[in-house]
């Protein structure tokens, strides 16, 4: 199996996607469309102006079929997360990151994506296409062996009777048919049958289930993925799945075992095990596409902020350590993101329910710091025009948020108000890269906006281990 790695945004030709999938260009143009078809591969013109961005912007985006030796588009991947496809295991790295082979940090992400991910409590069998959907085999294997290097083999228990056991004794059967001695009236029983309740290792089931895990075990091992999804490798069985039966007996032999089992685990395991019998999918199809990952990665290093930041939006105010007690007129039970005031359309009579919404707000130290985090790989450089940076949308509206919170700063007597962008970086720590301003918002009193690089991997560590990052270490 073909394994490589690729950057989120980076402009590829086709004649350099023909040498990552080590093929042709007939063969690679089948892959590319595919790609396509679910918004993981992009095209755009060719120009000298894209080959240096490292953004993309809707416009830019073409819509025209693949061709033979079409020199007339870049390709860009709009993905951070694992992809295999026709045999091919490529593991998509964000833009951010300019390590040709970023072994460790893509390890990491992996585990950020997942924790991302959990609230879903869903396995994603099927990806999602505008024209129909394929299996996701990689999620099902996934799934399949986290599942069991947290709860074992699938385990179907017998109950077996034992002379004189530690089980419940069974007293009918130790009255019926064991040795009775009477003294003084009363019976007394020497050889008691009791209840033992034992694993069947020879289950059919658990069988089943060690056999497919130790064949995608492997699977994942050709393909290079167990060390980077830290899935210790598992060799349960030495068995074929054809020494079970053909497919529509396995398929019949699960249904009746799910009929019989109420058991919500048991149940998840059975009903994946089936799916992955039913579509007889292996990650060497030349026709599979399995994927891992995000289209919006901007959403992820979002909350990854919010959550270390100790966002606060959505405390009720009379839960915030405000600098003072909360004044008369402020509902203790309302929340920051409610003081933003909503458009009102006089012929109406109402109020639109749109209106800003900041990334994240946190109180500390008689602070108010407002932080939106922004996923772009920005070049400040001394005496450079910026490139690359959060456009004018972006800066206008921190200014407004600082407005429209400028009453209730006021009114708890707030000693400063800070308003910061935070973008990834590769970097150890934090880099101060100065402010953004605009005069016109300054004659009103607002403040500048302070940018900061901040350490991507920190960042990450800190969502994972659900610890706090000191607002201290930003310098603001």
């Amino acid at each position: 199996m073909i394994s490589k790695y690729v950057q989120e945004q980076k402009r590829y030709t086709q004649e350099e996607l023909c040498r990552i999938f080590e093929c042709s260009e007939e063969y690679a143009i089948p892959i590319i469309r595919k790609l396509k078809e679910y918004s993981i591969l992009k095209a755009v013109r060719a120009s000298a102006d894209q080959k240096d961005r490292s953004d993309l912007i809707e416009e830019d985006i073409e819509i025209a079929d693949v061709g033979i030796d079409d020199n007339e588009f870049l390709y860009i991947f709009t993905f951070v997360g694992i992809i295999v496809i026709a045999g091919r295991v490529l593991k998509c790295y964000p833009k951010y990151l300019n390590i040709p082979e970023p072994v460790n940090e893509l390890r990491q992400i992996l585990k950020v994506l997942e924790k991302y991910n959990e609230k879903e409590q869903i396995i994603r069998m099927f990806n999602d296409s505008s024209e129909n959907h394929s299996f996701n085999l990689l999620a099902v294997m996934l799934f399949l062996l986290t599942d069991y290097h947290e709860n074992g083999s699938y385990n179907n228990t017998k109950d077996i009777v034992e002379s004189n056991g530690m089980g419940e004794i069974i007293w009918d059967k130790t009255i019926n048919e064991t040795f009775t001695l009477l003294s003084n009236d009363r019976p007394y029983y020497t050889d008691l049958q009791t209840k033992k309740r034992i694993s069947n290792d020879y289950d059919y089931y658990k069988r089943l289930h060690e056999c497919i895990l130790t064949k995608i075990s492997k699977e994942l091992v050709a393909a290079q993925l167990v060390d980077l999804f830290e899935i210790g490798e598992v060799e349960l069985s030495d068995e074929d799945i054809e020494d079970f039966g053909d497919k529509d007996y396995l398929l019949y032999r699960i249904e009746k075992e799910l009929n019989i089992q109420f058991n919500t685990r048991k149940q998840l395991v059975l009903k994946t095990l089936y799916t992955y019998i039913e579509r007889s999918g292996s990650l060497f199809d030349v026709n599979g596409l399995s994927i891992f990952g995000t289209n919006s990665f901007n959403l992820v290093w979002e909350n990854v902020c919010k959550v270390i930041l100790d966002n606060q939006l959505d405390v009720p105010l009379g839960l915030l350590p405000l600098p003072i007690p909360l004044k008369s007129g402020y509902d203790k039970q309302m929340k920051l993101i409610h003081l933003v005031e909503k458009p009102l359309w006089s012929y109406t009579g109402k109020c639109a329910q749109d209106t800003l919404i900041p990334d994240s707000i946190t109180i500390s130290s008689s602070q108010f710091i407002i932080t939106d985090a922004k996923y772009y790989v920005t070049k400040l450089e001394k005496n450079q025009v910026p490139k690359a940076q959060p456009g004018i949308e972006s800066i206008t509206k921190q200014y407004l948020y600082q407005m429209a919170y400028q009453q209730f700063i006021e009114d708890h007597q707030f000693e400063s108000i800070i308003n910061c962008f935070i973008m990834p970086t590769e970097t150890d720590g934090v880099l101060d890269k100065g402010v953004v301003s605009m005069k016109m918002f300054e004659k009103l009193g607002l403040k500048s906006i302070e940018v900061r690089f901040l350490s991507a991997g920190e960042a990450f560590e800190h969502y994972l281990s659900g610890t706090k990052i000191s607002l201290s270490r930003l310098r603001l």
